[in-house]
């Protein structure tokens, strides 16, 4: 008997000018973070998003981290962000000495419930971190009236967001400061590596610094701040420069693939299926998830255990902060509890939705599908 195909969780889709450009980073010697293709991805990205501004980084954890340096956030201060999302977030907020504070999520979007954000607003909230999560953006409206509001600063974490609109603006375009992902699974990949996009000179200027250790121009080894290296090289750059000339047609390939699966699963008894749309935004299914009926009596971790024995590769849906341990640890987090995020955790995963799956691969998945949940 042939082997049974097993169809990944993701592969990245290389056809365009990515060998090309990396000959040429080659050939030209320039494969450090000093090359030509640094700058170039830089301009670009900014355009695309309508910034003024993109400072590359070496992934989408350091641009989060530079970014919440970069506003000055330390201790004292409080950040509200959705307790459903990737570590990366509350990161570098613990380690500046601040102190995270959650809300959940909506049931509908997986995004975080703006609704909930004001009451948990205090004299000493400094921030605002949106994060658009898996294929529909955070209603940013609301959220920026109440910052305006009251004075704060806005984070956007649009690490998966890469290409979708918010009522017909770029994604990206919301935050003081906002944060990009090239990890091999987004819509613009080069392996791994991020970009900081704002409009605002001195946050660029500092961002800038604190990707270079905090070189000083005219007395390079004398240093007034702790910076990081964050460069991102040319031959990174080279690469996801290739991949943003086919951003519109990464993102139309996504919704088509997102389409075919919402029509080869309609009907499957006890689970909910990604949201196609709101109004302010229609998704670009980054990654096509299922939350499953806790009725139906098994959970997203058997069920993708199931899926796996038939060939197909998954993922979890995010541990949401309040349940990590490295945090509980802290003490933080300790008596809190967010039903939505932990009912997407404990019941939601996602299936092959990588750019490069092909049609027939995603019938075969929703076949497996039907054979473990139907």
């Amino acid at each position: 008997m042939a082997p049974r195909e097993f169809i990944p969780v993701n592969a990245p889709l290389l056809g365009g000018n990515e060998k090309k450009y990396l000959a040429e980073c080659i050939d030209s010697g320039w494969i450090s973070s000093e090359g030509p293709f640094v700058s170039e991805l830089e301009a670009r990205f900014a355009a695309r998003v309508k910034r003024r501004h993109a400072i590359a980084v070496t992934n989408g954890t350091a641009a989060l981290d530079a970014a919440v340096e970069a506003l000055g956030i330390g201790p004292g201060d409080e950040v509200i962000l959705p307790a459903f999302t990737i570590i990366s977030c509350i990161g570098q907020i613990i380690r500046a000495g601040a102190t995270p504070v959650l809300v959940d999520s909506e049931p509908e979007t997986w995004n975080m419930d703006v609704r909930a954000i004001e009451a948990k607003l205090t004299s000493r909230t400094r921030a605002i971190m949106l994060v658009h999560l898996y294929g529909l953006p955070v209603d940013v409206a609301p959220v920026l009236e109440l910052a305006a509001r009251h004075g704060l600063r806005v984070l956007e974490d649009a690490a998966e967001m890469l290409g979708q609109d918010y009522r017909g603006r770029p994604c990206g375009g919301f935050g003081d400061l906002s944060t990009f992902s090239l990890y091999a699974n987004k819509h613009v990949t080069s392996g791994e590596g991020g970009l900081i996009v704002t409009d605002d000179d001195r946050l660029a200027e500092t961002c800038r610094s604190l990707r270079n250790l905090c070189f000083q121009p005219e007395r390079r080894f004398v240093h007034e701040r702790l910076g990081w290296n964050l460069r991102l090289t040319n031959l990174q750059a080279a690469v996801a420069l290739a991949q943003l000339e086919r951003l519109d047609d990464a993102i139309a390939r996504k919704r088509r693939m997102g389409a075919r699966y919402a029509r080869l699963l309609r009907g499957l008894p006890g689970a909910r299926l990604p949201l196609p749309a709101t109004d302010y935004a229609d998704s670009v299914y980054w990654v096509y998830g299922i939350v499953l009926d806790e009725g139906r009596g098994i959970d997203a971790t058997t069920a993708m255990r199931r899926l796996a024995e038939e060939g197909v590769g998954t993922r979890p849906f995010f541990c949401p902060m309040h349940l990590q341990p490295v945090l509980r640890r802290r003490g933080l987090f300790a008596s809190e509890r967010y039903p939505v995020a932990e009912h997407l955790y404990q019941q939601g995963f996602y299936l092959p939705s990588g750019l490069a799956l092909t049609d027939a691969q995603i019938d075969l998945v929703a076949e497996r599908v039907w054979k473990v949940l139907g």
